[in-house]
């Protein structure tokens, strides 16, 4: 055998073990691909449903915001006639309910004899010698 029969040999036999791993690599990305298929395919019949019940709970929370909106528009309708009646109320009984009181309490002094005018007469202290004791506690004789 000549030099380059046996290079043809070594690269026949380097070429037979390349295409080999090639085939074996090509077999494992086709069993990746499969499998990525399947996994995407599965993903696919979980999602669809669970989208469908997302769509059906943002529309029953869409809902229900409308619903609250309804309510604070009326509680606010509702406070502002609160506000309102207040008002008229107060405006109504209010000039009257002082005047009555006002006359009330002039009845009140005039009937009671005592005048708030005069000035009281200050509270009766007896001085020991370094302090001063209530008139509370003093003895009466």
């Amino acid at each position: 055998m000549s030099g380059g029969e046996v290079a043809g040999i070594l690269v026949a036999v380097f070429w037979a073990i390349l295409v080999s791993f090639l085939a074996v690599a090509l077999a494992r990305l086709a069993q990746t691909l499969k499998a990525t298929t399947k996994l995407v395919a599965d993903v696919t019949d979980q999602a669809v449903p669970l989208l469908a019940e997302a769509s059906t709970a943002v529309r029953s929370a869409q809902t229900q915001i409308d619903r609250v909106d309804a309510i604070a528009s009326d509680v606010q309708e509702v406070t502002s006639n609160a506000s309102a009646l207040s008002t008229t109320v107060a405006s109504t009984f209010g000039g009257p309910l002082v005047k009555v009181a006002a006359f009330g309490y002039g009845v009140r002094r005039a009937l009671g004899g005592r005048k708030d005018d005069a000035p009281a007469k200050a509270p009766r202290r007896n001085v020991i010698v370094g302090r001063t004791v209530p008139a509370a506690r003093r003895k009466r004789k």
